[in-house]
This record gives structure tokens, sequence and C-alpha cells, in this order.
């Protein structure tokens, strides 16, 4: 057999590669091996009937919070965090990156915890404080945000640290956010800010106008106090006059940070989110954002096409945390596949603070293959009928046997 798997008959979204048809799609050794408009079933194993279903590639969430082992009560590095196995194969998420719990002092305690034992692919931005999200209180100290130590760690876990975070801070001034450009420039990575506090003092504008440099991002960027339309109802110049700098846009959903009322208006004039992401955590998995297809249904909902829908929750994704190697379904690229079914119905939706918005589609995972194995299978889609099976399923050879009764 060529193949190890052929996922048959589905409409295939892949924007790297500009695709949006039906579509074959061939897995083997774990790796996308063929995407034609008809692959030979014979030439594959095993035959998955996708027809009627979405085939895009593994979806990439770049906000989540993950060092649920840190043991801090109420704290995002602690009690609000999760464990991401549990919550990302199940939304079609492959790849996810926790952003700023830890900080340079206990990344590398998150990391042997967590991000290297998690069968999702991991990765992190680092906070500036060095302490990461322990405490509220621990995010203002000034003496802990530590641009040099901060990007040492960076360069030691290159593999894993995609960027630099600050986040929630509450003090007037632009410390937090200076000093993680900083350590994002002598890191050469990234910075993402979480704004925190919007005082008087540091306008939202002057952050995305002067403060960010191209390739950085501002996360909830429909947060409720971001000046988003203007009292003529159009979309404020700065917003894409800052996107003309390669200021990136992040979603960033959470528990307090995205408004139907700031959102509608931008995504039916054309702003359009840069990366669509959750801030999934305790707070908000359960209300209002709930999960990647979810909040990705939002924006589908609010007259976003599909298509760039699944571009920002995919290669965009990947590319804003410098992985382009995720995130799409090319020849050699890991066969990391979600298979989304489109349902239609009488469905409703909430932002992070009640608003809610009715819709007659939503998107739900089927299937979520990483590295060409299924790792999540609602329908059973994957598996075998079991009067196929034989009489030998589920007894370990040599080692077990079916006793006879008395």
């Amino acid at each position: 057999m060529r193949f190890d798997l052929l996922l048959r008959g589905g409409h295939v979204i892949d924007p790297k590669n500009g695709i949006d048809a039906r579509k074959d799609v061939a897995v083997a050794a774990g790796k996308i091996a063929a995407v034609d408009d008809v692959i030979p079933p014979g030439q594959a194993a095993r035959v998955l009937d996708m027809s009627g279903l979405y085939v895009v590639p593994g979806l990439v969430d770049i906000h989540v919070h993950l060092y649920a082992t840190a043991g801090n009560r109420d704290a995002w590095a602690g009690d609000y965090s999760i464990l991401p196995d549990g919550f990302s194969f199940r939304s079609g998420v492959t790849t996810m990156v926790d952003t700023g719990s830890s900080g340079w002092r206990n990344f590398e305690d998150f990391r042997f915890r967590v991000l290297d034992r998690a069968a999702t692919r991991t990765y992190a931005f680092v906070n500036i404080v060095g302490l990461g999200m322990s405490s509220i209180e621990a995010e203002q100290s000034i003496f802990d945000m530590d641009p040099r130590r901060t990007a040492d760690q960076a360069r030691r876990h290159a593999d894993k640290i995609v960027g630099i975070k600050t986040a929630h801070y509450q003090l007037p001034d632009w410390v937090s956010v200076e000093r993680t450009v900083e350590a994002g420039a002598l890191a050469e990575l990234p910075v993402m800010v979480d704004f925190g506090y919007f005082r008087r003092e540091r306008p939202y504008y002057e952050l995305v106008g002067r403060k960010l440099r191209a390739g950085d991002i501002s996360t909830h960027c429909f947060r409720g106090p971001v000046p988003c339309v203007g009292a003529d109802g159009k979309v404020l110049p700065y917003l894409y006059e800052a996107r003309r700098r390669g200021v990136l846009f992040d979603v960033g959903h959470g528990g307090g940070s995205f408004i139907f009322g700031n959102t509608v208006p931008c995504i039916q004039q054309g702003f359009y989110p840069d990366v669509i992401s959750t801030d999934l955590h305790c707070l908000s998995m359960n209300l209002g954002m709930l999960d990647m297809t979810t909040t990705m249904s939002k924006f589908l909902l609010m007259g976003m096409p599909l298509y760039d829908v699944i571009r920002t929750s995919t290669i965009a994704a990947g590319e804003a945390i410098g992985h382009p190697e995720h995130g799409h379904l090319s020849i050699g690229a890991a066969a990391d596949v979600a298979v989304l079914n489109l349902l239609r119905g009488s469905f409703g939706f909430r932002d992070s603070f009640g608003g809610t918005l009715p819709g007659d589609r939503r998107l739900f995972c089927e299937l979520t293959l990483k590295d060409g194995q299924a790792v999540w299978d609602w329908n059973g889609r994957a598996g075998v009928d079991y009067r196929q099976m034989g009489d030998a399923v589920g007894i370990r050879p040599g080692e077990e046997r079916v006793m006879p009764t008395a």
C-alpha cells in the first residue's frame, strides 16, 4: 500500500496552498503524502469517508494557559490553567501556545511538568515577569521584569519559546511593554501584549501605533476598552495604520476579553483579526468562549468567510509564532488534520459578558489526526466494525487468555 490512510471525498480548505475544493488527502508515515482530486482507494490501507465534511489543517491556538501544575490559587499559573490534552484534540487543535503563564524564573518547571509531557504540540510565550502569572501582584513587579534574563531563557529553550509576553499590568506607565519589547529585540522574537488595565496615560492607539514592532501581537483586540469604532460607526483609522506597520491583532477571546459590540462592526467592515485564538482557561471554557471551534463559529456568523476563519486559525497562527511548518496540508508536512462538520440548525453564542448572538451554523470537530494518528473521533469514523475484528480483541497476546468457566 502506498498510503496508511486516505481521507476521501471531503471539502479541503488549506489556505497556505490555496485549496478550497473537494479533494482526497492521503497520509503515510505520519506525513501528508498526497492531496488530489481523486486518489484510488485501493492505494490505502484504510479509507475514511469524509463526504459532507470539511478537511482542514490541524488548528493552531496561539493563546491558552497550560501551567496547571504550579499550585497557585486563583492564578493563571495555577488553578486557572488547564492541561492541554483534555481540551485540544476534541476541538480540532493540534498545536497550543501558552501565553505567559510562566516567566524566566519558573519556565523550566513549566516545561518539565507540562510542555514536555503533552501529546498536544506545545509552545510558549515566556512572561517578562520572572514568576509569570503566579499572582496579579507579581505581574506588577517592575523589579522582576528582566529583559536580559528573559531573553537568555528564550534562547536556551528556543525549541519551545516563541515569544515574550506581558499581561494584566495595572500601573499608568509603559515599563512592562517597553521591557517586553526590549527582551523581544534581544531574543529576536515577537512579543504579545495583553494591555491589562487601560489607563489614560498609556492609550491603546499608542501601543499599536508606536510601541509594537512589525510581527508583534496585540491580543484581546476586541476587548471592551479597545477603541474600535468611531461615532460614525466606522472602524477607526489607527487600526488599519497599525496593521500596515505589521502589528498583528489576535482575538484571545477568554473570559473577559471579547464583546460582540466591538467585534461585529469590525467584521462587517472587513477588519478581520490576524489570528483567531481562545485564551482557554478555567474561567472561559464553560461559559462564553467554550472552545476553538465555537470561537471560530462566532466569526463565521458575524460575516467572516469560512476560508478566512480557517486561515486565521491555521497557517496565519503558525506564521505568527515563527512556525510556518504548522497549519497546512503540504506534501511532507506533519499529518495534523481537523475534520469539521458545519452543522445547520438553531444555535446561540455568548461573548465574555453574556451578550448573545443567534446563528444557524456551528462548526463541530468530528475527527482530529496528529502525526497521522486519530486522537479525537466523535463518531467512531476511524474505527472498525467490531463484528469484523475476530475473537482476540482486547487480549494481550502471550500474556492473557480467556479462561473457560467451570
